[in-house]
């Protein structure tokens, strides 16, 4: 009798590496584009043209593509039938619209955390607020703009928070990132001036006190005065730089 070795081949684990690695350049490429664009690497209704984007980022085409569809479905890239794509054009209408539309639902958010908030929320604006006020020195002006940025988005968020609704504070990211572009104008005028954020600190601080004392009313309305701020200073630079 013949004995027949069958040999059963092991699923392979190099598919699921190569599967891993492509998954990686394609969020590295999307990533670091959408960095790009939002810090303004690329102009408004700028062409991006796929031999350039491949050597600026040392990856192919595939993860490039794989990027792009998603930035337009986040309204930053335009394709353009059977010509590529472009960089999302820029607007004062539509900045209008961002702020007022963040500035509306900010408020909101906060004015449910007063009712809603505890202990541990009250705690923890505290504690952002400290760590806010306390960024001055860093070592280069990249490293300000960064740890500024960051800890004033914690210190907002640390507000509103509070409103206890993950479907609210969902809708409040996704309005967040459309207004990124916008606002990266407006953080490095405001971050490298002194005069700037003097005037930021005291309106945090205005903030924290009256969403402490539970003074709703006058905390929605100075968190929509406090959001809207920025659009004279982001219209004025694009109105410098050609965009508006």
């Amino acid at each position: 009798m013949n004995i027949v070795n069958e040999h059963v081949a092991e699923p392979s684990a190099n598919s699921d590496e190569q599967a891993d690695v492509k998954e990686n350049f394609g969020v590295r490429a999307y990533k670091q584009l959408k960095n790009d664009i939002i810090k303004g690497a690329f102009r408004p209704d700028e062409k991006l043209r796929m031999s350039a984007l491949k050597d600026r980022y040392d990856l192919g085409i595939g993860p490039l593509r794989e990027a792009l569809s998603q930035l337009v479905a986040e309204h930053l890239v335009v394709a353009i039938s059977q010509r590529g794509y472009r960089v999302a054009p820029m607007s004062l209408a539509e900045l209008h619209d961002l702020y007022d539309a963040r500035a509306q639902l900010e408020a909101m958010l906060l004015g449910l955390a007063i009712e809603r908030g505890d202990d541990a929320w009250e705690a923890d604006i505290l504690a952002k607020s400290y760590q806010l006020s306390k960024v001055s020195v860093a070592n280069t002006p990249h490293s300000l703009l960064e740890i500024w940025d960051a800890r004033h988005s914690a210190f907002h968020t640390a507000l509103v928070r509070g409103c206890r609704s993950p479907q609210l504070m969902k809708v409040r990211d996704g309005l967040f990132d459309k207004v990124q572009r916008y606002r990266h104008f407006w953080l490095k005028e405001t971050v490298f001036s002194e005069q700037a954020l003097d005037k930021k600190r005291q309106e945090h601080d205005a903030l924290v006190e009256v969403t402490l004392s539970h003074r709703k009313k006058d905390a929605e309305q100075m968190m929509r005065e406090h959001l809207m701020t920025p659009v004279p200073i982001i219209t004025s630079v694009m109105r410098q730089q050609g965009i508006a």
